[in-house]
Formats: structure tokens, C-alpha cells, sequence
């Protein structure tokens, strides 16, 4: 007797707690928005809309672009290192007193430009008295000429000896050596003078100053005044495996120039230069060949010691089948694209590869000029899979009754009212269902028979003001 108890008090709260689940439980946004719990129809997700299900699997949306036929360059990459043509530590070449710095540290400086001055006051008194000695050998000269063209005519009447004009003759060469001797010392002179201010030796690019001005400096000392490097044009060194060597070694036996590009690390091409040499041995520890570029170097974008990446154009190939490099897709059986077909299904095409640059590829076969490959989204697609084109209007069969437009939704008997974008109002259900889902919008419970707002139990909503549609907050619009 008592176990029948138990089982029907069991039964009870079974059959209670269900009544309560099925009173209580809030409809589904599939169940608020279709009549048939799914979406509503010709909006976004439901039948006939705009990427919408088809067999429980939705349609996915790619980008696709056509293979188009174009000139492909074949770079060869290596790693560089610019280069100055000349760089030189200008020196002081004579020693003294600095008086002067000419130039300003990172100044662009001409060949013959004034760097600096040393105190010239020494070597101009030097040159003075080279030039007042060479004065007096030339008039000691003349007056021995003199004398001797007096002992000719001396000599020649008897008048005088032999000996006496032969000394004289002598007397006179003497002068003469003297002569030339210190005409040298005035050149030397002369050129100590000019040493003692400095000038650029080439065209370039000044570096930091290493001396200041009222310091001592001499021909001998290390460090220098500055150091100038030529920046136009400038090159660059790089390497490349060794078994590019007979490739590179055949374009130059046929004369041909060719360009490498200096690229930055994030790619931007900084200047475009030649080919200038081979270095006349690999590097047996690493197996590289070094190579010279020389580049104009307009812009000074190139820097003395700076890393750059060379790319050395070998060739263009004419005419192919180029497809962007997000195209390509790697599977089990090799490379493959997704063509994408008249009907907006795809369908994998294996290809072969026969040169990447940058954001392209050149295929060799597999397709046509003009076919469309999918370039995004791969992951979703597969043999016979329909897509929505990025861009274009929705495949065909994705598309139904335009968003916003669907039909009226009845439930009960009540009528519900259009509401925005075709969603059907809240507010137009009638009968205890209709009052009950009213109440829950309303936040309040149904009650057994007595209504909060004094109406009676069944009764249906109040008449909405106006037409409006309904919206659950008993007529109100939000």
C-alpha cells in the first residue's frame, strides 16, 4: 500500500513538472521567426535567401579571378652588402697648426673642395726665401756670363790666357746648377704651401669630424680629419649558391646586362643597378660565388654597409598561365586548383608549378586562359560544391523571396501584423495561447483564470491603436 503511494506522489510531480516546462518554455528564435521552426522565409539563413541551407550544409562565399597569360622574370636571391666605390680617410699633409675645418660633418663635398686649413705663416716664409735665392743665383749667372764673354775676346786678341776663360766657363755652369737647384727648392717650397690646406680627393659624402680646430696634425697621424665615402654610385656585394655559376657565366659570354634589384626587408625596391663581376673563385667553406653590382644610387637610398637583398633578373619567360600564388593548393596526389565552373560548382584540377614571384605563379598545365581558380576559403569546398561568388549576385537556387518581404505568420487565431523587415509582429495572437506568450512578454504569469489586467481568462489582447503591428509589450510600440 505505502509503495503505491510513493509511485503515484512520483507520478505527480513527473506530470506537474512537465505541465510547468511546457507552461514556461520560450519559443525558439527558429520557432519566433518561420512558422515552420525554421528561418524566415527570403531572409538571411531561410529558404530561398541569401545564404541559405541547402541539405543542412551552407553555401559558402569565395573570391575567384581568372588565368590570365603574362611575362614572368626569373630572379635569382641572395644576400648583399652595399658598398662604397671609394672611401678615404683624408690626412694633413704637412704638419702644423689646425686653423681651420671647412667643411660640416655629413656635407655632400666636390672633388677640390677646402676641408681645412693649417697655419700656412712657416711655409710661406720659406717659399719667400726660395724665390729671393733663386733671384740672387740669376743675377750672380748674368754677371758671370758677362765676365765671361770678356775673357773670350781677351783671349782671342792674346791679350789674356786660356786658362783665365776656361774658369771662367766653369765659374759660369756652376751658377747655372745653382740656379736650377734652387728654382727646385721654390717648387718645394711652393707645394709645402699648398699642403697646408687640405682639399677633397673625390666626390662623396663627409663622415663625423675627427679633429677640432687649434690641434696639431701631421701627415703621420692615424686617425685623420674625416673620412669622405662616394655615394654616387655606389655597390653591393652578395652571394649565390655555386650552382648558379654556369647559368649566370653564359648570359655574360653572350654579352648580355644584367639588372639586379636592392630590395629592403619589407620589400620595397630600393635601386636598380647592373651586374658588374664575378669574383674568380667559390668559397669553398660555404659554396658561394660573390658577385658586384654597381648602382646609381640617385636617391642615396643605399647606405655604406648596409644589408640589402639582391635579386638578379636572369630572364623573362613570355607567355604564361599566371594564377595567384593563394590559388595553388597542396593535397596527397601533388598541386591543385579549384576551378570554378559555369554552374558555380568547383572541381579540383591538379597543375604543375613552374615559377613563383611574389603574389603569382606560372603553371605549366592543368588550366586554360580565362577558367576561374578560387583564391580564398579552399577549406570549405570540395569536389561538385556549390558557392556564392564575392562580389557577383548568389548562386543560382541560393536565391528566394528578397529579405523583409515574407508572408503573414498566424498562429492561434489571432492575426499578426507586419513587422520590421518582414519579421511578423508580436502582439497579434489571440486565445490562452496568445495570452500567455502576451504575459510572458510582459513579464507577468498567466493566471487560472483571472488575468492581471481584469480581463477574463481566454479572452483575446486588446485591438492595437492605429494598425500598428504588435510587438509584445501589449500593443505598444517599441
Amino acid at each position: 500500500m505505502r509503495r503505491s503511494v510513493w509511485v503515484s506522489a512520483l507520478v505527480v510531480v513527473l506530470l506537474g513538472g512537465g505541465a510547468w516546462w511546457v507552461m514556461h518554455k520560450k519559443p525558439s528564435s527558429q520557432q519566433q521567426a518561420g512558422p515552420m521552426g525554421g528561418p524566415p522565409p527570403g531572409g538571411p539563413g531561410g529558404p530561398g535567401g541569401p545564404g541559405g541551407r541547402r541539405g543542412g550544409f551552407s553555401i559558402p562565399t569565395v573570391a575567384v579571378t581568372p588565368v590570365v597569360l603574362a611575362d614572368m622574370p626569373v630572379y635569382l636571391d641572395g644576400l648583399g652588402t652595399v658598398q662604397a666605390l671609394n672611401t678615404v680617410t683624408v690626412k694633413t699633409r704637412i704638419g702644423g697648426q689646425l686653423t681651420k675645418v671647412a667643411f660640416t660633418e655629413g656635407q655632400t663635398v666636390k672633388a677640390g673642395d677646402v676641408l681645412a686649413v693649417v697655419d700656412p705663416r712657416l711655409y710661406q716664409a720659406a717659399y719667400d726665401q726660395a724665390v729671393a735665392k733663386v733671384a740672387q743665383d740669376q743675377a750672380q749667372l748674368a754677371n758671370a756670363k758677362l765676365d765671361l764673354e770678356r775673357y773670350r775676346a781677351l783671349a782671342a786678341e792674346k791679350y789674356g790666357t786660356q786658362q783665365t776663360y776656361d774658369t771662367q766657363k766653369a765659374t759660369v755652369a756652376q751658377y747655372e746648377a745653382t740656379l736650377k737647384y734652387d728654382q727646385a727648392a721654390v717648387e718645394t717650397a711652393r707645394t709645402n704651401l699648398d699642403w697646408t690646406v687640405t682639399k677633397a680627393p673625390i666626390d662623396g659624402r663627409t663622415g663625423l669630424r675627427l679633429v677640432d680646430v687649434g690641434n696639431i696634425v701631421s701627415s703621420s697621424d692615424s686617425t685623420g680629419l674625416v673620412v669622405i665615402t662616394q655615394m654616387q654610385p655606389i655597390s653591393g656585394t652578395f652571394t649565390l649558391p655555386q650552382q648558379q655559376l654556369e647559368v649566370i657565366n653564359s648570359h655574360l659570354a653572350k654579352g648580355d646586362a644584367l639588372s639586379v634589384l636592392a630590395v629592403s626587408s619589407d620589400g620595397r625596391q630600393l635601386d636598380k643597378g647592373t651586374l658588374t663581376t664575378l669574383d674568380n673563385q667559390v668559397d669553398t667553406t660555404t659554396g658561394t660565388i660573390k658577385l658586384k653590382a654597381t648602382f646609381p644610387n640617385k636617391d642615396s637610398r643605399l647606405w655604406p654597409g648596409g644589408f640589402v637583398n639582391m635579386r638578379l633578373l636572369l630572364e623573362v619567360k613570355p607567355k604564361l598561365a599566371v594564377v595567384p600564388a593563394s590559388s595553388i593548393q597542396h593535397g596527397p596526389n601533388g598541386t591543385f586548383v579549384y576551378i570554378v565552373k559555369d554552374d558555380n560548382t568547383v572541381a579540383p584540377r591538379p597543375v604543375t608549378v613552374i615559377l613563383n614571384e611574389g603574389d603569382k605563379t606560372a603553371l605549366s598545365d592543368g588550366v586554360q586562359v580565362g577558367e576561374r581558380v578560387v583564391v580564398n576559403g579552399q577549406d570549405r569546398l570540395q569536389d561538385g560544391s556549390k558557392i556564392n561568388i564575392a562580389g557577383a549576385a548568389p548562386a543560382a537556387g541560393a536565391t528566394g523571396a528578397p529579405a523583409g518581404q515574407a508572408g503573414e505568420h498566424r498562429r492561434g487565431q489571432g492575426h499578426a501584423g507586419q513587422g520590421t523587415d518582414g519579421a511578423p509582429g508580436g502582439g497579434g495572437q489571440a486565445g490562452p495561447e496568445g495570452e500567455h506568450h502576451r504575459r510572458r512578454n510582459q513579464g507577468g504569469q498567466p493566471s487560472d483564470g483571472q488575468p492581471s489586467d481584469g480581463q477574463p481568462a481566454g479572452a483575446p489582447p486588446a485591438q492595437q491603436q492605429g494598425g500598428q503591428p504588435g510587438n509584445g509589450q501589449g500593443g505598444t510600440p517599441r
